[in-house]
């Protein structure tokens, strides 16, 4: 059978540029080169897109962007469906068959490069613009998931042109979520910008952090309880693993715990009895499609403690894909090698272009 070409992006323009980088690195390495070829696609924190030609093992580091790269982009409406790049003055197209977006945060799962992928007739791993829209915007899952049915949380919402009636509102999350309560970009992955607020000085500080990641800010009310996390992948015929529990070694489950320390725990299968264990993936499974995600999607819940309602706090359609990472630690418990994951992955891609 002839060798698929591969092009992975990684890097962007995102806070989580650098997770990008790491996701990469492990793809890359995973990736069986009996049956792909791989580009290596970077894009710079300016914006800019390089075909990179050197030694994998700088690209988790940063080191990429000083060596071998060739100027590239998919242009679509030229009439090319492959990679295009822009050398000697003239260009040149690289044919590829599938696209995998290693892109975390803005303009990674946020709908755009999948636009963009779209638009260039190029098949791509992971959920298309819609299911990536909405999960990237927390307050727009919020409201699909809520007419949908599916618990979770209380919350609200503000916008940057409310600021000046903190005080207001202010009153109305007191009154409605308590403290504390979490405050989060409404764009935005990976705990960056997250905080949590205590009293209303703190809520004023967590605002305006959120406020320099997007215009729109969440407010949720605190769960105490387990957080698990369900890896859930298909097309049509969607399946979840079993839940994953993460032991966060802070006091809530951080971008540097996620990412750099990997001081973080996890239990495979979650700390739960069998039937909850059971109603958690299916629920998973169900936000999925109400989410309109395909490919692939990291499903994160609370059991809240006491209660143990089970209440669903967000999908991640493009998660990590670090040596520390849920994702692939929840498939790989389920059976799969992290080449075979990859493999399923793509072919997925194919099917849904094909569909």
């Amino acid at each position: 059978m002839a060798k698929l070409t591969v092009a992975v992006l990684f890097g962007g323009v995102s806070s989580e540029h650098e997770v990008s980088r790491l996701s990469a690195s492990s793809v890359i390495e995973n990736l069986d080169r009996t049956r792909y070829d791989v580009l290596m696609v970077g894009i710079k924190k300016d914006g800019t897109w390089h075909l990179y030609t050197g030694d994998e093992s700088r690209i988790a580091r940063g080191e990429w962007e000083n060596g071998p790269c060739t100027p590239a982009a998919f242009c679509p409406g030229s009439g090319m469906r492959g990679l295009v790049l822009f050398e000697n003055g003239g260009v040149r197209e690289v044919p590829v068959d599938v696209v995998f977006p290693v892109l975390h945060g803005k303009n990674g799962e946020d709908g755009t490069v999948q636009g963009l992928l779209e638009m260039a007739g190029v098949p791509y791993v992971g959920c298309g613009v819609l299911g990536s829209a909405l999960c990237m915007d927390k307050a727009a899952a919020n409201f699909v998931m809520d007419a949908a049915g599916i618990d979770r949380c209380e919350w609200m919402y503000m916008e940057r042109w409310q600021r000046g009636d903190f005080d207001a509102i202010e009153r109305k999350a007191a009154e409605k979520l308590g403290y504390p309560m979490f405050v989060k970009p409404a764009n935005a992955g990976s705990s960056v910008g997250i905080s949590k607020a205590h009293d209303k000085a703190q809520l004023a500080a967590a605002v305006d952090l959120a406020l320099r990641h997007d215009s729109r800010v969440v407010l949720e009310r605190f769960v105490r309880g387990q957080e698990v996390e369900c890896a859930v992948r298909g097309n049509g015929d969607v399946h979840s693993t079993r839940p994953g529990e993460i032991l966060a070694s802070a006091e809530f489950y951080t971008y540097d715990d996620k990412y750099v320390s990997g001081t973080s725990r996890t239990a495979i299968p979650a700390h739960l009895p069998a039937d909850v264990l059971n109603k958690v993936a299916r629920t998973a499974e169900r936000a999925y499609r109400v989410l309109c995600c395909r490919g692939l999607a990291r499903v994160d819940f609370f059991i809240e403690e006491g209660t143990g309602r089970i209440l669903l706090n967000e999908i991640n359609t493009m998660p990590g894909f670090t040596s520390i990472s849920m994702y692939p630690k929840l498939m790989i418990d389920a059976g799969e090698s992290y080449a075979q994951l990859l493999d399923s992955l793509i072919a997925l891609a194919l099917e849904a272009k094909n569909a």
